[in-house]
């Protein structure tokens, strides 16, 4: 269950009664992962018990793929990363659970690195009794009102200076920083990371995502966590649906592509057209897939909040630009938003590991997958400290404004157990876009040229 709406800090415990009788060995879980047919068995074990969630995974609340990803697999690491209020879990839990691993069984897959996984669990712990993963609403707070003066300044600079394209421009640039701020800040809110108690994360990040944004916060929480639970895994990472239908990402599956002979596009020249297409469909495509999602799943209160941000945009700006300018302006902030977010969101991800899943341990899994943007103040506001992707991936529920403390502790970490810890400067990951997106293209084209 996903940090939107799983709310559980913890795994089954003691006090769930296991049918002693029914004990499990990892293969057998193994073997109920529903891949081959779709409505096989689906098992997943948390803590040593077993849980078959084939008819639950459709009613999971975070969605069903985001379950569905650790089917055959051990889930208590990104169980326990997920989940803040243990309590609403347990209730579940119980009536799921079938039985649980057989005594001679390791409480994870035999695969996975004993002393990695169990070095993380204690640093969890660590982090935990630091009170690392507490949020200063307050913090908040002040994040939301610089949100809203920016939107306010954008409307006052046309207000009391005139329109002119000198004030147009620096109107937009006001209202793009202040769409930008708002996204950096419902990803805060939609991770359960503003406040301790799920509900008013829930409540908060409808009105940031819906009202001052225009778009679904249902829809990019169900969306955002399947990305979290395995990222830049293909198939299971919605991020990568642009493979193969756009790009070839990542050599593993550039190499199988060109062994299959298929070209959907010249991949060997994307670190090209990249400029064209990511920048300028990606939030216009979450615009449109937005409303679909709305209607589809009938959220009707989502429905109301995102018409009233059209309505507050259109009271305030159209009677000093009129109605086609507006238009236009909108238009203009979501392409230009667009170029924006796609460039900060994936220099942390295209140039890194990109594969099937491997069922990593959950440390292994995020550090192949995440790298970090150096700290600065710049860097931490303008992406709302995501340049602390590794930490982010690691602890999804953190405070943004704790990702400072517990990077050394990840540092050392790495250092431990031989794992490079990934930083770079803010242009050097923009850059890195190109060169991975080249590299894997070139990949493509051998591949193909010589299958």
């Amino acid at each position: 269950m996903p940090p939107q709406q799983g709310e559980g800090q913890g795994c089954a415990d003691s006090e769930v009664d296991v049918p002693s009788s029914r004990l499990f060995t990892w293969e057998e879980i193994r073997l109920r992962n529903g891949q081959e047919d779709p409505s096989r068995e689906r098992w997943l074990a948390i803590d040593r018990k077993v849980y078959d969630i084939t008819r639950f995974h459709k009613r999971h609340p975070g969605g069903s793929r985001v379950i569905c990803g650790y089917a055959g697999q051990d889930a208590t690491d990104p169980f326990i990363a997920f989940h803040i209020d243990k309590t609403l879990v347990k209730k579940h839990m119980k009536q799921l659970m079938i039985g649980e691993l057989a005594p001679d069984q390791p409480s994870f897959e035999p695969s996975k690195n004993k002393l990695l996984v169990e070095d993380f669990r204690e640093l969890r712990s660590t982090v935990e009794k630091m009170g690392l993963l507490k949020p200063n609403p307050l913090y908040f707070l002040v994040i939301l009102l610089h949100i809203l003066l920016l939107d306010a300044a954008g409307w006052f600079v046309l207000w009391y200076f005139g329109t002119s394209v000198t004030t147009f421009i620096i109107a937009t640039t006001l209202l793009l920083i202040s769409q930008s701020q708002s996204g950096w800040l419902q990803h805060d809110l939609g991770h359960l990371s503003v406040f301790s108690h799920p509900k008013y994360n829930h409540l908060v990040h409808e009105f940031v995502m819906c009202h001052l944004k225009g778009l679904s916060a249902n829809w990019w929480s169900l969306h955002h966590s399947q990305h979290h639970a395995k990222p830049n895994c293909f198939q299971k990472d919605p991020d990568l649906e642009m493979h193969p239908r756009v790009f070839s990402l990542g050599k593993p599956l550039s190499e199988e592509l060109g062994r299959q002979k298929k070209k959907y596009m010249p991949y060997n020249h994307q670190h090209k057209y990249f400029f064209i297409t990511m920048p300028l469909i990606v939030v216009p495509w979450f615009k449109m897939f937005s409303i679909y999602f709305v209607f589809q799943r009938k959220l009707w209160r989502e429905l109301a909040w995102s018409v009233t941000y059209f309505i507050r945009i259109f009271i305030t700006f159209v009677p000093l630009l009129g109605v086609n300018v507006v238009l236009g302006q909108l238009f203009l902030l979501i392409i230009l938003e667009s170029i924006l977010f796609t460039w900060i969101s994936q220099l942390n991800h295209i140039p890194m590991h990109i594969d099937y899943d491997g069922n990593m341990d959950w440390f292994s899994t995020q550090l192949l997958a995440t790298c970090n943007v150096n700290q600065s103040f710049f860097n931490d506001w303008v992406t709302g400290h995501l340049n602390f992707q590794i930490e982010h991936h690691l602890f999804p529920t953190m405070p943004r404004h704790n990702f400072w403390k517990v990077a050394p502790l990840v540092k050392s970490f790495c250092a431990k157990h031989g794992i490079e810890y990934k930083s770079k400067p803010l242009f050097s990951g923009f850059a890195d876009i190109i060169y991975s997106l080249k590299n894997s293209g070139e990949i493509w084209l051998e591949a193909f040229n010589h299958a």
